[in-house]
């Protein structure tokens, strides 16, 4: 598809790759083809989950390209941040699960990105995390400060973003930033390993539609009251009891075998 953003398909998992050696930095460009590549995997039937990762050894993503900000107007910068913040919702809008495979360093804008995935899985090493924007005199200005402290509490957030301080990734992972960290010799045996754990959610073994809805009724509990929240469950709980894989799942088990499910 793009240059920036490269994507793949492998049985029923979409593979992002931001790819702007040697440190991924995003632009404009780069979040018009991530963008896409959302879309493109969300329009797809057979694309059950989306796995978000960087090229190469060291880097997932370092963030904003500054030499592009440094230099941009501040009408520019607006809406920079405003194309971001749409391109991160899509992805947490989309009923598909999202998953960040953390190859290597994920600071600033990078941890962003990877904030409004679903599920972050790193790749064991001497990398960092955290948000440093302060040392530029700014905040972390996509998501950062909105999603930080939903995931990991309003004081600990205030404290790490105040801070700028930069954590490794089993620390991040005790606080709950990240879900798991996973040991690899190379960042290839890596991406073989969170695809194998993606294809655990998709047809025939995983079911799909209930994982997606999974994540919308999660992605809304944060958002409503409790009175909303369950509304809007009962809705989505109807629409899969309406699924042909709902049928299947509750057939197999009254049959005591185990349901091969289709997406559908």
């Amino acid at each position: 598809m793009g240059t920036l953003v490269n994507y793949a398909t492998d049985k029923g998992v979409a593979v992002l790759t931001l790819n702007d050696p040697p440190v991924n930095a995003y632009s404009y460009e780069m979040l018009k083809e991530l963008d896409a590549a959302v879309l493109e995997a969300r329009f797809d039937n057979d694309v059950h989950v989306l796995v978000v990762t960087g090229h190469g050894e060291r880097f997932f993503s370092a963030g904003a390209n500054i030499n592009m900000l440094a230099e941009a107007d501040s009408t520019f910068k607006y809406y920079f941040c405003l194309h971001a913040n749409e391109t991160l919702l899509r992805m947490e809008n989309t009923p598909k699960l999202c998953i960040a495979a953390i190859n290597g360093h994920c600071v600033g804008g990078g941890l962003e990105i990877a904030m409004a995935c679903d599920l972050r899985i790193a790749r064991q090493g001497e990398y960092q995390l955290g948000l440093p924007e302060v040392a530029l005199g700014v905040l972390p200005g996509t998501g950062g400060t909105q999603r930080l402290t939903r995931l990991v509490g309003k004081s600990r957030a205030i404290e790490m973003m105040a801070e700028g301080s930069k954590m490794n990734f089993e620390a991040a992972a005790a606080m709950g930033l990240v879900n798991k960290v996973w040991e690899a010799a190379t960042v290839e045996e890596f991406q073989k390993k969170v695809l194998d754990y993606a294809h655990g959610f998709t047809p025939p073994n995983g079911a799909p539609l209930a994982v997606g809805r999974i994540k919308r009724a999660a992605q809304v509990a944060t958002e409503t009251s409790l009175e909303q929240g369950l509304a809007i469950e009962r809705e989505l709980q109807a629409e899969l009891f309406a699924s042909n894989d709902a049928k299947e799942g509750l057939s197999a088990y009254a049959q005591k075998k185990k349901p091969v499910f289709r997406g559908r």
